[in-house]
């Protein structure tokens, strides 16, 4: 007899069951992105408004990534042991709130504080938002769903570029760049409360009752095959011995590399090398184009053009997927974005070819993220997969926070654009050879039975040892259980 979750990932795909989870959840990773970018065009408008020097501009950017680091752990941990509807909704409230009151910040101290705190909360977006949508979506379509996930990047980052060049004319610009960005969020927040808790996470700790009424709900409306099956019995931990706040996240980063180091080491490593190249030039490419004489509105401009070229990237990205596997498109797209910023850099001098040169950019660095994003929440069972995912989402923010303030204050200046860009590629080239030795592709296999041969012997990625059949097998027991 097959499980819960294996019923849920053969289902069809049905626009107003999956599709609702993917555009709920779509929409809060499109304010990640619109709040991201937007740093990238807060730095010079608060640089201007303050008088504040190349490193305080750093910090503008350095505030958010950082806040979202910490957010990106805490809520990975919450989500995987509270649940992923409790954390779906909260993110957004505590981003939307600090937001609000960073728009109205009297000085720049304070509004680094704020911008802490926004980051915090919608750090927690992106692992929570992929967990959720990965375990809704049938396995058939999951790399493609994923993937498209990011479509709603570039929507974010373009959404940012646009209202931020059209209000470069008005007073108090950057507060209202953040203040319009509020609102939608607030509404969303109140969509979310109709999103229903994930059913592989319900079945996964327990919870026999409620995961069978989602499931059966599902299998009606997605007009499925009604088919016996088993919840397969877990014993829950006794509350008392359940470790929370900051001792509860070391917890869970102990059991992602247990569960295993070769993988966990990978999804860090690609996180790390993939998004200091995508943070730094997000960050810093206004800056730079208007360090080359360009106007405030040409230089927000040719950055919105980058964001836009994005969204060619993710359609891309989405109908090679499934063709493809994930690990060849990784591995391919990922050092030609590094190569089209370095080129970006020698060409400089040529207003044209630099624009060029940024859309390329945006086009490739579009096509490795959401793939990227979809291969990691793949790699992890569903006991780790928020907290898996929210770790390595957490390392990039930490490393990649200090871009924005090393870059501004000592790349740039010191090793110029070329060798700066030059050596971010190294490290994105070496990240791709480790994933080609030390992880497995993930098309088309099941969440928690995906298995791979590697150097060592085979690996099963839902955390057991032993022989799992060929690469393209399934795991034929029950995946293990996290402690």
């Amino acid at each position: 007899m097959r499980t819960g979750d294996q019923v849920v990932q053969d289902l069809p795909w049905r626009w107003n069951v999956q599709g609702k989870i993917f555009i709920i959840g779509g929409l809060g990773y499109m304010f990640d992105a619109w709040d991201v970018a937007l740093n990238g065009f807060l730095t010079p408008l608060l640089g201007a408004e303050f008088g504040l020097s190349t490193g305080q501009r750093g910090l503008v950017a350095t505030a958010n990534l950082i806040g979202m680091a910490v957010g990106a752990i805490a809520w990975g941990t919450i989500a995987d042991r509270m649940g992923r509807k409790k954390a779906f909704s909260i993110t957004l409230m505590i981003f939307a709130l600090f937001s609000v009151l960073g728009a109205l910040s009297p000085s720049w101290e304070i509004f680094l504080v704020l911008r802490f705190l926004a980051g915090v909360g919608l750090g927690g977006c992106i692992p929570v938002d992929y967990a959720i949508v990965s375990e809704f979506s049938p396995r058939r379509q999951r790399g493609r769903v994923l993937a498209a996930m990011d479509g709603w990047w570039p929507v974010g980052t373009t959404l940012a570029g646009l209202t931020a060049t059209m209000l470069v004319p008005v007073d108090g610009n950057w507060r209202w760049m953040l203040a319009l960005m509020v609102l939608p969020a607030l509404l969303l927040v109140w969509i979310r409360r109709g999103v229903p808790e994930s059913p592989i996470y319900l079945a996964r700790t327990g919870r026999e009752t409620e995961a069978r009424a989602v499931i059966d709900d599902m299998v009606a409306r997605t007009g499925g095959t009604p088919e016996p099956y088993e919840i397969p019995t877990v014993v829950p931990e006794p509350a008392a011995s359940r470790k929370r706040g900051l001792s509860a996240a070391i917890e869970q980063l102990k059991l992602v590399w247990a569960f295993n180091p070769r993988i966990t080491g990978v999804a860090w490593a690609l996180f790390v090398s993939v998004m200091i190249v995508y943070y730094a030039a997000l960050s810093w490419m206004p800056s730079i184009l208007r360090a080359q004489g360009m106007g405030e509105v040409a230089a927000f401009g040719s950055t919105t053009v980058m964001n836009a070229v994005g969204i060619l990237g993710v359609l891309t990205s989405v109908l090679l997927v499934e063709v493809v596997g994930r690990k060849w498109l990784i591995g391919v797209a990922a050092p030609l974005a590094a190569l089209s910023l370095l080129v970006f850099s020698l060409v400089l001098g040529s207003p044209t070819a630099a624009i060029v040169m940024i859309a390329v950019f945006g086009f490739f660095s579009l096509v490795v993220i959401p793939v990227m994003y979809a291969y990691v929440s793949e790699l992890y069972p569903t006991e780790l997969r928020a907290s898996g995912f929210g770790w390595a989402s957490s390392m990039s923010r930490a490393v990649t926070g200090f871009v924005p303030l090393v870059f501004g204050s000592l790349l740039w200046p010191v090793l110029g654009l070329p060798l700066t860009f030059a050596l971010m590629g190294l490290v994105v080239v070496a990240a791709i050879v480790y994933m080609a030795l030390g992880a497995p592709e993930t098309k088309g296999r099941e969440l928690d039975r995906i298995t791979v041969s590697g150097p060592v012997g085979a690996v099963q990625t839902d955390g057991g040892a032993g022989d799992a059949g060929d690469a393209g097998g399934t795991a034929p027991a029950e995946s293990s259980r996290t402690p």
